[in-house]
């Protein structure tokens, strides 16, 4: 898996990656200390809101980056964004208000819609072999992974010899350091693409992603793992501190075997991939996540909430999290020509965050309202809706080749070749604006 850092493009893409995840995660920490200094009490509603206003960002602003995405420079983009990204970073210490934090938090996810759909569109041209481009989404997977645990982890070193408004520097510095790298290297430029109207580039990524039926499995999976994740990052905390009256210590470990688990999985991820497609492995790892919910809340039904059961439970709804979005890039990669790839990138972005959008605040809704047990039971029903809307959307038989009929074109357009039927990778476009059957 780690052959692919030997390409010096994605080294330094990669490592952009990472240093801004790890100034991302110090801000994460941070922003909670802060929150807690502005509203006391109050705090967990400023969190709330600011994770609120957070996918607001992501669902409004990536479409709109994405549909302009192709029309610009992409080095000059990504720095751009990451710049400005620092540039907010660096107003976060001197705020006084709660209002002027939620300011600078839409700023700073209005530039991180943009940025992230437009780096996760920009290696697959950069790693154009189906298989070295499966072992890039591994390791990314890897690096969100190990930043939900080496930043907390700095942060708390950082803080034992610093205040917590210093972490913002250590976000700026995760910034500035991105910029640096993806300055230092020449990125593949977009496919030049048809001009549009800001209308029909808005929305292209959407129509595409809808009307393919691989991406609308996608998107179904998407709220199987969104269920399954809001359960475990909203309410893990009311269950270690809470219910099991242990510390934050605890706390950390609990998160940690959630981590570990999608580490594992985006470990083992690429080799069985070379052999098993993307459906079957999406699918078992939604239904990991399904089984394992339902039967963490039969165990506490009967006997009670158990740490190191929690801890197991959370480990393999890690592994099932993990192989539902570590393949998605494929499908994207897949579904696409590369001038609509950062299109589709921003529309999968969006709309993965729509079911966030949904599931954050309905997880902490029905702790506090019911309990774990109810918690659990609905959000895995949640998560099996999911599961079964994709084995419906989603047909078994997905070949990227297809034998379609053409009655939407002349005769003699340059696309047919004199021939209304034939056979080549099918991708909904203007030629096939529409998914066909197979003849």
């Amino acid at each position: 898996m780690f052959d692919i850092l030997k390409d010096r493009i994605y080294r330094h893409l990669f490592l952009a990656q990472v240093v801004a995840l790890l100034g991302t995660g110090l801000a994460t920490v941070a922003l909670g200390l802060l929150a807690y200094d502005l509203a006391g009490d109050d705090a967990a509603m400023v969190l709330g809101t600011v994770f609120f206003i957070k996918m607001v960002a992501y669902v409004g602003i990536a479409p709109v980056a994405g549909a302009f995405a192709d029309r610009v420079n992409r080095r000059a983009f990504l720095v751009t964004l990451d710049l400005v990204r620092a540039g907010v970073a660096l107003c976060l210490p001197f705020v006084t208000e709660v209002w002027q934090v939620y300011v600078l938090i839409f700023l700073l996810q209005a530039a991180s819609a943009g940025f992230t759909p437009t780096f996760q569109a920009t290696i697959p041209d950069v790693l154009p072999d189906e298989a070295r481009y499966t072992r890039a989404l591994s390791l990314s997977r890897l690096a969100y992974d190990l930043e939900n645990i080496a930043s907390p982890t700095l942060a708390a070193l950082l803080l034992t010899v610093m205040s917590y408004n210093a972490l913002f520097l250590g976000t700026v510095i995760g910034f500035v350091a991105s910029a640096v790298l993806v300055v230092s290297v020449l990125l593949p430029g977009p496919k030049p693409a048809v001009p549009r109207g800001i209308y029909d580039r808005t929305t292209r990524g959407m129509r595409i992603y809808l009307a393919t039926p691989r991406l609308r499995g996608l998107l179904a999976l998407n709220l199987a793992a969104a269920a399954a994740g809001a359960m475990v990052l909203v309410n893990s905390v009311v269950l270690v501190r809470g219910t099991l009256g242990l510390s934050a210590s605890a706390l950390a470990w609990t998160m940690f075997a959630f981590g570990a688990g999608s580490m594992i999985a985006a470990i083992l991820l690429p080799k069985l991939l070379d052999w098993v497609p993307d459906r079957p492995v999406m699918v078992a790892g939604a239904s990991l996540m399904v089984v394992t919910l339902l039967g963490l809340a039969v165990e506490i039904a009967s006997l009670g909430l158990v740490w190191p059961v929690l801890l197991g439970a959370w480990l393999l709804v890690g592994l099932g999290y993990a192989a539902v979005l570590t393949p998605s890039g494929r499908l994207l990669r897949r579904s696409a020509h590369a001038e609509d790839r950062p299109a589709l990138f921003a529309a999968q972005f969006a709309l993965s965050h729509t079911c966030w959008l949904a599931t954050y605040p309905l997880s902490g809704w029905l702790m506090t309202r019911f309990g774990v047990v109810t918690a659990l039971i609905f959000l895995a029903a949640v998560a099996m809706v999911g599961l079964v809307l994709a084995l419906r959307l989603w047909p078994r038989h997905d070949p990227e080749t297809l034998a379609h009929h053409h009655d939407n074109l002349p005769l003699d357009h340059p696309h047919l070749q004199g021939q209304r039927d034939h056979a080549h990778p099918f991708v909904v476009d203007d030629f096939h604006p529409r998914w066909a059957s197979q003849l």
